[in-house]
């Protein structure tokens, strides 16, 4: 497990905000402390995922990928959590996707399953909190992700449809939106379409895939319920943009295109290469370049409320399409450049040449030389308004951040090296430190973002109750000295939690295992320091940059969003 070093943490108030008191408008929230609690065994590969959790059974439930099963744990004591059983999945698909549990209908569990077939249609199973099945639904293809509105009356399952691995079959992309009110045996489903004659485009998305028409192209990945449960954000990760759905007329109002990341700018360095060091090692170099951007592409998003205004955060991790049939990927030194916006030398190993970008944005002049160079994901959390538009981004506070603090884990990957090692930047090159999972929470009637490196392994707390949008990083934990490849990331509050302390429970793929960590805070308490160590005291100023005030326009560049 790694923690900040003590040297390096600024000192807390001496005065700690009254218990359970909500900070003043625009005032900082409470810096909290993540300490790791426990952990399951480790099931291997694809072992551990995606988790829900029962608050009343003190359950949780985690999809297993690696032996196509539902897996359920006892957390009554989460420093020790038990095997309750593993439920078989096999007879009714390919694999679980997601899990999501609903309190208010008598603890249903329901099981996003996919089909035997890839372009097949998948379905919703059903359970009890015993792992009893109590029933099923059709839903469209590659259900990815699920989730029961705050009210339990809707399931709304996100299925992507993706193509097969010639591109040959393309389904389309779908939400499910299954009315629960009357019970397991009487849903209805009905499904919100992505068609031409079903949704506008807004902004910059990207439709790109090849002969694939709009809804085929639209790969609905995540889902996040707004709180008063009219409305859901859908992440359609490949095509850079968030769906506004309308709930109760199971159908999208908007898809909202998300732009681009600048990163000539100073607040968005990246470091671009793994061989960038001396004699082509590698070296930590976090630097801008002109000309170009990041496609944001969130994976995991998640919505809440501050004052009155809705707003969501997303994890921006990135992702390319690569298919047999069709592949986007293309490292820089292998395109064409446009020598005027890209200087000799650009294209080098230590520079820009090992970065991986798609070929599908930025010959602007389809000249077949590249004007702008556009690489995967935004290295970051975002923050977008009701409408989906980009109020904030963390910028390369990720990467800035693991540089000065934990060094040993930058840009690492989650999977050993042949002689077992996890060496650093060998992820610079693609997406960096890979946000992945991301969940909110009220602490202290604060609201807070909770975001997992996929790659890196960090997790990371974010104070997000500031008006301006913009996230204060306010708690740090990294325990992949046990956990690798955290996936996804739950919060369960503290009246809900065994502990009465904030829990997060991170399913992490590589190591197949749930590690339960709890969320501490001075104001929660008498103002002394929990669980015996230090809290974690706030971002520091990177490399003499003044904190972080905001990102540029949606689109990471002057003039707007841009894109084809």
């Amino acid at each position: 497990m790694r923690t900040l070093p003590l040297a390096t943490l600024l000192i807390l108030a001496a005065t700690a905000a009254p218990a359970a008191a909500a900070p003043a408008p625009g005032a900082a929230a409470p810096d909290v402390d993540l300490v790791p609690l426990g952990r399951t065994a480790e099931a291997g590969e694809a072992g551990a995922e995606i988790s829900a959790f029962d608050p009343r059974t003190d359950r949780a439930f985690v999809t297993n990928g690696a032996e196509n099963a539902l897996d359920i744990f006892d957390l009554s004591d989460p420093a020790s959590p038990e095997d309750v059983d593993s439920v078989d999945l096999s007879d009714f698909g390919s694999g679980a996707a997601s899990v999501d549990v609903s309190r208010r209908r008598g603890g249903i569990v329901a099981v996003a399953v996919q089909a035997d077939g890839k372009t097949d249609e998948g379905t919703v199973q059903f359970f009890d909190t015993d792992g009893d099945r109590i029933g099923s639904v059709p839903v469209g293809v590659g259900p990815d992700n699920l989730t029961f509105t705050n009210d339990d009356k809707t399931l709304l399952v996100a299925n992507e449809g993706e193509p097969n691995d010639a591109y040959s079959v393309d389904p389309e992309g779908t939400v499910s939106v299954i009315d629960m009110r009357r019970g397991v045996k009487n849903a209805e489903v009905r499904t919100a379409t992505l068609g031409e004659d079903d949704v506008e485009l807004e902004g910059p998305v990207r439709i790109f895939g090849p002969g694939a028409s709009q809804a085929q192209d639209l790969e609905p990945e995540y889902i996040a319920v707004a709180p008063d449960d009219e409305t859901a954000y859908v992440s359609l990760q490949e095509n850079n943009a968030i769906g506004i759905l309308d709930i109760d007329a199971a159908s999208f109002e908007v898809v909202k295109g998300l732009g681009f990341k600048d990163h000539s700018l100073s607040e968005n360095g990246l470091d671009p290469s793994d061989e960038d060091g001396p004699d082509g090692g590698p070296e930590i170099n976090i630097r801008t370049f002109d000309n170009l951007f990041g496609i944001y592409q969130p994976d995991s998003i998640a919505a809440f409320e501050q004052d009155g205004e809705v707003r969501i955060v997303t994890a921006n991790e990135g992702d390319a399409r690569d298919y047999d049939g069709f592949s986007e990927e293309e490292r820089v030194k292998d395109l064409e450049l446009d020598e005027e916006a890209f200087p000799g030398g650009l294209q080098d190993d230590d520079q820009l040449g090992r970065l991986t970008v798609t070929t599908t944005l930025g010959d602007t002049d389809d000249d077949g030389e590249y004007e702008e160079l556009y690489a995967f994901g935004g290295r970051s959390m975002g923050v977008l308004d009701a409408r989906a538009n980009v109020i904030a981004d963390t910028g390369d506070e990720l990467e800035q951040f693991t540089a000065e603090f934990d060094p040993d884990t930058f840009n690492t990957n989650h999977t050993p090296e042949d002689d077992g090692t996890f060496p650093i930047d060998n992820r610079s090159d693609n997406k960096g430190p890979e946000p992945e999972g991301i969940d909110t929470g009220e602490i202290d009637g604060s609201p807070y973002a909770f975001l997992s490196n996929e790659r890196q392994g960090g997790i990371f707390a974010y104070d997000v109750a500031a008006p301006s949008g913009t996230p204060r990083m306010a708690g740090y934990v990294n325990t992949r000295e046990e956990d690798l490849g955290p996936e996804g990331l739950l919060f369960v509050s503290a009246k809900d939690s065994p502990t009465r302390w904030p829990l997060l429970l991170s399913a992490n793929e590589v190591t197949g295992t749930l590690s339960i960590i709890e969320v501490r805070s001075d104001a929660e308490g008498d103002g002394s320091e929990q669980g015996g160590r230090p809290g974690f005291a706030g971002r520091p100023d990177h490399a003499g940059r003044p904190d972080f005030a905001g990102p540029p326009s949606p689109a990471g560049r002057p003039g707007g969003a841009r894109g084809r």
